[in-house]
């Protein structure tokens, strides 16, 4: 049963995710990415409706990769060994 950093968990809420006590870290992650790829996959949509030019396209990008910095970490780190 993994036991997930305090600041794993609260960026895993943000995302309206709160694991289990049988969730992997991978299975989050996996998660984590679809919401991800689906968000830029609406920024790019929106972008091509003309809802915004396409130089802030790549900013819009930057600030959404920041709001899933947990991609940015690897999983082996997002648990700690019970003691």
């Amino acid at each position: 049963m993994p036991v997930y950093r305090p600041e794993v968990l609260e960026a895993l809420v943000t995302h309206g995710l709160v694991p289990g006590p049988d969730t992997s870290p991978a299975r989050l992650r996996e998660a984590i990415n679809d919401l991800y790829r689906h968000e830029v996959r609406r920024l790019r949509d929106r972008c091509r409706a003309r809802e915004f030019p396409v130089t802030e396209l790549a900013p819009r990008v930057v600030e959404l990769r920041r709001r899933y910095l947990l991609l940015s970490i690897p999983i082996a780190t997002w648990t700690v060994d019970p003691a």
